[in-house]
């Protein structure tokens, strides 16, 4: 069976009619020279037309805004009740146009810089994840109907989230090549198309290795639509995210979880869970694709059981 491929995807600029052209050619510069993901170019597109919108309030657009719209911007997100993580968001897009305008002659790196000065940045508060006790991901994981094809489908995936941590968009994007039965590993391109192996286990392994022989062929049926995407919806085509996390919530509420569940818990149970058993921080970094350790350290919050009973263990004066 295949295992790797090269036809790593490139964010593809987001065709909207009203899309303005300084805010087109800022798209186009972040596919194109910094090869980010597509989801992180649609981020960047959503929140610089929010500030656009807000800038033409203001008889300002994109190429032309000073510091006195942004900082008044920022703050009329505040006052909408958007959180420090979304305003400190908006403030990066602002940051990185700044940059490409002033690489493309826009803006002087003085004017820029003068914005940047007097544009503060909010420190985002960090939300500890929401996670799944060991129990209750196995009622979901045996939830799906195995009778049913569309419920063997689902269980594969459901599998395939909590033993590798994959985000949705990887999933989603994943291809047969893909996944080694052999090794018992899938390869993912993640953020940025950084590429990375995971390790599946044998649950998730029978229950992809099903998929494939019993459903997937007839969900593919000989339309020669799909190519070669492993995870297809019931009408053959690639299955999208909102699918997927439409599946995960239907099966989280049938076994009882009253809980939002998407198929990022399922992500931060992998971490945490492994972390609770003992794995190495580092590893569980690589493992999700994090670039920075920090990002990881997160998940060592969590696990309130596991810290108690290492206090209990080891403290001297337990």
């Amino acid at each position: 069976m295949a295992f790797f491929r090269t036809d790593i995807p490139i964010m593809k600029e987001v065709a909207t009619p009203t899309i303005s052209p300084e805010l087109r050619g800022f798209l186009s510069y972040l596919a194109v020279e910094r090869g980010l993901a597509r989801n992180t170019g649609d981020a960047y597109r959503r929140d610089l037309e929010d500030a656009e919108r807000y800038f033409a309030r203001r008889g300002r657009n994109l190429a032309d805004f000073a510091d006195t719209d942004a900082r008044a911007y920022l703050q009329d997100c505040s006052s909408r009740g958007k959180s420090t993580k979304t305003v400190a968001r908006r403030l990066a897009a602002i940051r990185s146009l700044l940059g490409y305008q002033v690489t493309t002659g826009v803006r002087g790196p003085a004017g820029a810089q003068m914005i940047l000065e007097r544009l503060e940045r909010p420190k985002p508060s960090r939300d500890l994840p929401k996670t799944l006790s060991r129990g209750q991901v196995s009622r979901l994981l045996a939830t799906p109907d195995t009778s049913t094809p569309l419920g063997l489908r689902d269980a594969a995936m459901l599998e395939l989230l909590y033993a590798s941590g994959l985000r949705a968009s990887e999933l989603c994007a994943l291809k047969i090549g893909d996944f080694n039965v052999f090794l018992g590993v899938v390869r993912v391109f993640g953020k940025g198309s950084k590429e990375r192996v995971v390790p599946v286990g044998k649950p998730a392994c029978d229950a992809i290795g099903e998929y494939l022989r019993e459903v997937r062929p007839a969900l593919a049926g000989d339309k020669g639509k799909t190519g070669d995407i492993l995870f297809l919806s019931r009408s053959g085509k690639p299955l999208e995210r909102v699918a997927l996390w439409q599946i995960v919530l239907r099966n989280a509420r049938k076994c009882g979880l009253l809980r939002e569940v998407s198929p990022h818990t399922l992500r931060h149970c992998f971490a945490t869970h492994l972390l609770g058993g003992g794995a190495d921080l580092r590893v569980v970094q690589e493992l999700l694709g994090h670039s920075d350790v920090s990002t990881t350290q997160i998940y060592t919050h969590v696990d309130a059981d596991r810290l108690r009973h290492i206090h209990k263990r080891f403290h001297p004066r337990r």
